[in-house]
């Protein structure tokens, strides 16, 4: 039991950072979710968005980040 709610802290202190990264982003006019290529549809009574570009770069960003981190 003492594993499973070390594991629940730790998610809860990346999702923290990471909202703290996501305001410290928006806060520094960072476009991320209106980057050119981001896909929004808005019809009578729907509005679909898919940001297909901001997707590519937060993915390619985290993978160099990541792959830098656990370099052996």
């Amino acid at each position: 039991m003492a594993h499973l709610a070390r594991s629940l802290i730790v998610i809860g202190l990346l999702l923290a950072a990471g909202g703290v990264v996501l305001l410290l982003l928006a806060r520094a006019h960072v476009p991320l979710g209106h980057l050119p290529g981001d896909y929004v549809y808005r019809g009578k009574r729907v509005t679909v968005y898919f940001p297909w570009v901001t997707m590519i770069v937060v993915s390619v960003v985290l993978t160099i980040v990541l792959n830098m981190l656990f370099r052996r």
